[in-house]
């Protein structure tokens, strides 16, 4: 553990001991200037959980839930780190989460830092210049070759659970090895995969578990009855909330054996993409998501699914019509699709006028949905089942839902991802998951259209 070195970090100390009541008083009486530099003294405002843990680590990992202050205590840990050390890296799921959460999030780097400490954030070279001449390197979890090679004094990895690639960790440890104790700090959600798994089983692993309860006091009221109202008295609220990791859901239709065991990294020529799309039907932090994701069938006979870029997400807060209409359109845009696939029964032709009002015309189909969803779902579960189905990297919100879902369940939230999935693979492979269905439910599951040019103009 690096030890204060200043008195301020000595009086910080003894200041965070007080009583609480006491404490605000006593800052209350403080100049601005006081009150500025106690606001970025963070032994003041830390929980014990979130101080850097003393003893022989190589890597602390931070499992806990929503809210809890993960993006906080990994920025402050850095912010520390680059006092002593040349090299504090950080890695994030993907680029823009390392923008828009690890660097120029509320909770980031550049947020926790006073003036005299804050980097300068380099975009184009992607790295962090500290004014002590330290520096911090960025990389993206999406692309482990850029890791290959680089050292690292200390790391900060963020959502290592929502890494596509496991590729991109080993990598990361590999150059893990500047200086006399090179260290990494882990932030993430806990997801039942194998390489979280893996960390929790190391000797060297220092694991600190913590929920979003935990940190309640500084939660806004509307964020913290929002996630509870979604999650609270469910499977995947002890995921999300309580940072439990899970087994399998027995009633769901996937399990996570089932998904890795087909999973790939790379994949063959790729003769035809669809974005399928299982709208919302209200626009509100409350509405249910709208589900929009990637599929593509290889030239050997098998789908691959590709992307996930369901909404609301942490670049669109809240999926408007016009900002999800855009998202599918940018996405069939980045993946050249063949066409869009989407269901109507709920929102009509809501798809068809948010995607017209983004452009005039794209090639779309009509799906209205006959049967339930559970009965849709079973024939593309068969087809896993089969190995005809592969997902490239890791989809963490998608498996989540797959494996969470039980059709049996009638409380169980509506599975917008499993949707959109659903709807894609029936889409690429329709004669057999026809032929599924037929032998589980004796007849097909949906009626589908196509839309017409003029529909869009």
């Amino acid at each position: 553990m690096l030890e204060p070195a200043s008195s301020q970090n000595s009086l910080a100390s003894r200041l965070a001991s007080l009583p609480k009541p006491k404490l605000q008083s006593l800052l209350g009486q403080l100049s601005p200037e006081e009150t500025e530099l106690a606001l970025y003294c963070w032994e003041l405002w830390r929980r014990p959980s979130q101080a850097i843990p003393v003893g022989a680590w190589i890597v602390w990992l931070i499992l806990a839930g929503r809210g809890f202050g993960k993006t906080r205590t990994g920025a402050e840990t850095v912010r520390e780190w680059a006092k002593s050390f040349n090299y504090v890296n950080l890695i994030g799921a993907t680029a823009d989460d390392a923008r828009d959460i690890m660097i120029e999030g509320e909770s980031g780097i550049l947020a926790v830092c006073p003036n005299d400490e804050r980097p300068i954030y380099k975009s184009s070279s992607r790295s962090l210049l500290w004014p002590n001449g330290s520096k911090s390197l960025i990389f993206t979890a999406d692309e482990p070759e850029r890791l290959r090679g680089k050292q690292h004094q200390k790391l900060w990895a963020d959502e290592l659970a929502a890494w596509r690639y496991a590729e991109s960790w080993d990598q990361a440890m590999f150059g893990l090895r500047l200086g006399k104790n090179p260290q990494a700090v882990v932030t993430t959600t806990p997801r039942p995969n194998a390489l979280v798994k893996a960390l929790i089983a190391d000797k060297t692993t220092h694991v600190t578990r913590g929920s979003t309860y935990d940190n309640q006091a500084n939660l806004a009221p509307n964020f913290f009855s929002k996630i509870i109202a979604k999650y609270e008295g469910t499977r995947l609220g002890r995921q999300e909330l309580n940072a439990e990791i899970l087994d399998d859901n027995p009633g769901a239709l996937w399990n996570h054996a089932l998904i890795e065991a087909a999973r790939v990294k790379d994949y063959p020529d790729i003769v035809r993409v669809v974005i399928a799309v299982d709208p919302a039907v209200s626009s509100n932090p409350d509405s249910d998501d709208v589900g929009i994701g990637v599929a593509g069938l290889g030239a050997d006979g098998d789908v691959y699914v590709l992307a996930d870029a369901t909404v609301p997400d942490a670049l669109v807060p809240v999926a408007t019509p016009n900002e999800w209409g855009k998202r599918v359109v940018d996405t069939f845009d980045k993946w050249q699709a063949d066409l869009i696939v989407a269901e109507v029964n709920q929102g009509g032709d809501l798809v068809a006028s948010n995607v017209r009002a983004q452009r005039p015309y794209v090639p779309f189909k009509k799906i209205h949905a006959k049967r339930s969803k559970a009965l849709r779902a079973e024939p593309v579960a068969a087809l896993y089942e089969q190995g005809k189905v592969h997902h490239v990297g890791i989809l963490p919100k998608l498996e989540d839902e797959m494996c969470e879902w039980n059709p049996q369940d009638p409380s169980a939230p509506s599975p917008n991802r499993v949707d959109w999935l659903v709807y894609a693979i029936t889409e690429l492979l329709p004669d057999v998951a026809i032929e599924q269905g037929k032998s589980r439910v004796g007849t097909a599951n949906c009626i589908q259209s196509y839309t017409s040019p003029a529909d869009f103009g």
